[in-house]
C-alpha cells in the first residue's frame, strides 16, 4: 500500500467487523472466596509434606488399605477426623495388614560367624 493511502479511512467494512458481537458488561456476581496467597498456600503445602513424612511416606495403596477408597484424596485434617492422624498412621497400617509380624522378612538377617 502506498504511503499516501495509509491514513485514508477504508470505504468498506471487513467481514470480521460486520459480524463482531457486542459484549455485555460484567454484572455484579456473587462475591468469590478469597484465594490463599502464595505464602499461605506454600505454608499449607509444607505442612502437608511434613505430616506425610511423619506418617512414614505411605503409598497410595496403603492409604486405600487404611482409610478406604477416598484415603489418598483426603487432606491430613480429614484423615485425622476419620481417626487416623499422621503420627498414628503406621500403627493403623500394621493393624490392617494381616499377619505382618508373623511374615518372614524378604532379606534374612545378617549373622556373624565366629
Amino acid at each position: 500500500m502506498p504511503r499516501s493511502k495509509k491514513d485514508v479511512p477504508r470505504k468498506r467494512k471487513s467481514a470480521a467487523r460486520k459480524t463482531r458481537v457486542k459484549v455485555k458488561p460484567a454484572t455484579a456476581s456473587k462475591p468469590q472466596a478469597l484465594k490463599k496467597s502464595a505464602k499461605s498456600a506454600g505454608a499449607s503445602r509444607a505442612e502437608g509434606i511434613r505430616l506425610f513424612k511423619l506418617a512414614g511416606r505411605p503409598t497410595r495403596e496403603q492409604f486405600i488399605l487404611v482409610l478406604g477408597e477416598r484415603g489418598p484424596k483426603m487432606t491430613w485434617s480429614q484423615r485425622a477426623t476419620a481417626g487416623v492422624p499422621a503420627n498414628k498412621f503406621q500403627a493403623a497400617l500394621a493393624a490392617k495388614q494381616s499377619g505382618r509380624k508373623d511374615a518372614k522378612p524378604s532379606i534374612p538377617p545378617l549373622t556373624v560367624k565366629d
